[in-house]
């Protein structure tokens, strides 16, 4: 199978079915990307696919072949992508294991709408922070907007 992951195109040998969480973990060793439920419910699993974010816990290999995906390693590579850098500002994180598919999710909704309003960001941040920084998670992704109009 052939991935485009974070623009590098790369090639594995998986069984067709094998959920793309699963390559990108177990094969690409890129484990920013999270298991939380298996069912596509809790989130922690989002990933950027062309862009739009996706459960990859219920994405197969072969459906994500010829598309760019992305994940949290891809956004940066020292946490200084503007969300990641809200996100530390804020101090958004508890427990942290849904934040890569909060961030992932952010990020697709900041790329979609430059100045979200709080109803744009609740249709869009379904993914479940179990510590319940969802306060803090909004003023993150309202900080970079604010940001981005400024400049």
């Amino acid at each position: 199978m052939r991935f485009n992951v974070n623009d590098e195109d790369i090639e594995v040998d998986v069984d067709p079915e094998t959920p793309l969480l699963w390559v990108l973990r177990d094969n690409l060793h890129l484990t920013g990307t999270k298991y939380g439920c298996g069912i596509g419910a809790c989130g922690a699993c989002t990933i950027l696919m062309n862009g739009h974010p996706i459960k990859s816990c219920l994405t197969t290999a072969e459906a994500s072949q010829g598309y760019n995906i992305q994940t949290i390693e891809g956004l940066s590579e020292n946490a200084s992508h503007p969300i990641q850098l809200a996100w530390i500002e804020g101090d958004v994180p508890q427990c942290g294991y849904c934040q890569s598919g909060q961030i992932m999710t952010a990020v697709a909704l900041l790329n979609d709408k430059a100045n979200p309003s709080d109803e744009d960001i609740n249709e869009a941040m379904q993914n479940i922070c179990r510590c319940g920084t969802y306060s803090r998670i909004r003023a993150a992704i309202k900080k970079v907007a604010r940001e981005r109009a400024d400049s």
